[in-house]
């Protein structure tokens, strides 16, 4: 495998897909396209961008194909690309029409072409992708899948309308169904509201996935009396209180099973949810759900479940009841394999759960309470696994943020504070300062609303010494973005005021640096008739490697959310990673929303990263 970062060409072995598959089953995978996308990068240029996919053979190469105003397709490159996959075209005509193919070169020989991507005649320069989606209300969040089975990923949104709507869209914006959540989603108090309420709070209760391996997307859904399904058809229950699951067609809406939601606590009232996809078995999809009800005016009770959907019936795995049990939760949560076996666990901020529902360890007992944003990811790559980092709000004994090994629990370091008003209501991770090997960690102290706080300092985590000697000057810490040519991330920013309309992409300079909102901006959506989603949030409907090559794109909306704006590079690169979507934690982190936060894949991806492991997958059918 061959990274190239700063200009410097590394050569490093890849492991074989051979040799991971005689340590570990094949994990079912989505059988995905090529994803080719096209940007005007400049006046006279083009990006053309295509995925490397997780079982391509190694020295695989491509050539680049343009028709121009529907004519044959002509070769752009001299020789085979076989370094980064993404191509600079200096030489279309931008008044015409532009359609890109790439074809495949396996031992010399060119294999078929890929579906094509078209730039339209006379397209903006900008580095963007504009979906159509039907008039409609507010749009919170944005799921992919591959709902019609040709290898690109469709989109399904929610409106936030009351009743609740879901609608689903294929990739160029043809509409496809909609699910109204009926008369118990008019409820949408963000901690008890109606039992088909569905993204609101940190509850989501929606996910997408290729659930039964059949080569289509399957959307899951909570649900309960009234819903009305895409085909027309309505849920009934006597007891509005009563929830279920539901596993709809990624085609037509209609269901394909439904299975009750437990009712452990249902005297209690109806439960929230979060939904994520994880392989629990390490070979095929589980739906994981994530419920939580208040108990009276004070606490709450927590359930998880897992489920098996076979493409006729779904059924109950497991079920875990949180009980009296001191396992703190938090805002979202993680589905990833800690321990390196092939199978996934399940994470909250404050406790994590084996794949067969079994409590594996509870951070309680080492001071951890409750915070808003936690991750799991290869932090430091010179440490064996995968390490966890998480804030703490309102801690009563002063405990800022920690970092800790995640497959043991066991703690490396914490951060506190004597000082009254302890409250790290924002963090993040992410390799920001190439001066520091591994990722850095940064957070806020005493967030009072979004445009107060203290920095706490730019932390490299591996060492737990100060990145940048100026505690005032780090980014504020939000959201992550792999974006322009090198390894390093660069960062989501979003304030609320005035109008959602200060979304931008930036880049901390260690050699400048500086605090927000004084950060070199690379993007900003306005500029391009975009903001983030509804009412005064500072998120994203979603960041996810949907296509291209392994870079992310930013999906936010137009003003009045008749279009999804999906921000993707117009950076060359010649770094050459399979996608993200084809590792296993990055993938089950795109089925996952709650407060919506950064996903990372189980390899270091940063300066001075090393050819990843190659996973054992095979692809669904």
């Amino acid at each position: 495998m061959t990274l190239i970062a700063a200009g410097v060409v590394l050569t490093m072995a890849a492991t074989t897909g051979a040799a991971v598959a005689a340590a570990a089953p094949a994990r079912v995978m989505e059988n995905l396209g090529r994803g080719v996308v096209a940007v005007r990068a400049s006046s006279t240029s083009v990006l053309v961008s295509w995925r490397l996919l997780g079982l391509d053979p190694d020295g695989i190469g491509f050539n680049v194909y343009r028709s121009a105003a529907g004519g044959a397709y002509a070769r752009l490159n001299p020789a085979v690309l076989t370094g980064g996959t993404n191509f600079t075209d200096a030489t279309a005509n931008p008044a015409q029409a532009n359609s890109y193919q790439v074809r495949p070169v396996v031992g010399g020989v060119e294999q078929p072409a890929s579906r094509a991507f078209t730039l339209p005649a006379n397209n903006a320069v900008e580095p963007v992708v504009r979906v159509p989606l039907r008039a409609g209300g507010a749009v919170k969040f944005v799921w992919v899948g591959d709902l019609d089975g040709d290898g690109e990923y469709d989109y399904v949104v929610d409106r936030q309308t009351s009743p609740q709507t879901i609608e689903a869209y294929r990739s160029n914006g043809q509409f496809l169904w909609s699910v109204n959540m009926g008369p118990n989603s008019t409820d949408q108090n963000n901690i008890e509201g109606g039992s088909a309420t569905i993204d609101v709070g940190h509850n989501d209760g929606v996910t997408v996935y290729d659930l039964d391996s059949d080569g289509r997307a399957e959307v899951a859904v909570r649900i309960a009396n009234g819903v009305r399904f895409g085909n027309g058809t309505t849920f009934s229950n006597a007891d509005n209180n009563r929830q279920f699951i539901a596993i709809l067609d990624g085609m037509t809406g209609a269901p394909r099973a439904t299975a009750p939601v437990p009712t452990d606590y249902l005297s209690d009232g109806p439960m929230y949810a979060r939904f994520g996809v994880g392989h629990l078995d390490g070979v095929s999809p589980s739906l994981v759900a994530y419920m939580k009800n208040r108990i009276g005016s004070g606490g709450f009770n927590l359930m998880y479940t897992a489920w098996r959907f076979t493409g006729s019936a779904l059924s109950m795995q497991w079920k875990f009841l949180r009980g009296n049990q001191d396992l703190p939760d938090g805002h979202n949560t993680r589905i990833v394999d800690v321990d390196g076996d092939g199978k996934d666990e399940l994470g909250e901020i404050g406790f994590l759960l084996n794949g067969n529902g079994k409590l594996r360890y509870s951070l309680a007992p080492q001071g951890v309470i409750h915070g808003d944003r936690w991750f799991i990811a290869d932090i430091d790559p010179a440490r064996p696994g995968l390490e966890g980092y998480g804030i703490q709000q309102d801690h009563p004994n002063g405990l800022l943020d920690y970092y800790y090994n995640a497959a043991t629990g066991a703690m490396i370091w914490k951060h506190s504070t004597t000082a009254p008003g302890a409250d790290a209501g924002r963090g993040m991770v992410a390799d920001i300062d190439p001066r520091h090997a591994g990722m850095e960690t940064w957070s806020i102290n005493g967030e009072v609303n979004y445009e107060q706080g203290r920095p706490t300092g730019l932390y490299n985590a591996p060492t737990n010494r100060l990145a940048e000697p100026d505690t005032t000057k780090q980014p504020w810490p939000h959201m992550g973005v792999w974006w322009d040519g090198d390894p390093l991330r660069e960062l989501f920013n979003a304030d609320p005021f005035p109008d959602r309309r200060d979304a931008r992409i930036e880049k901390w300079d260690p050699a400048n640096p500086a605090a927000p909102p004084s950060l070199p901006r690379v993007v900003t959506a306005s500029k391009h008739g975009a903001v983030t989603a509804l009412g005064n949030s500072v998120y994203p409907t979603l960041i996810a490697d949907i296509h291209g090559d392994w870079r992310e794109e930013v999906v936010l909306v137009s003003p009045s959310f008749d279009q999804l704006v999906i921000f993707t590079t117009d950076k060359p690169a010649g770094i050459r990673l399979t996608t993200l979507a084809h590792n296993p934690a990055y993938r089950n982190g795109m089925t996952l929303k709650g407060y919506l936060q950064s996903s990372n894949p189980d390899f270091f991806l940063g300066n001075g990263m090393t050819a990843p492991r190659r996973h054992a997958i095979r692809y669904a059918s």
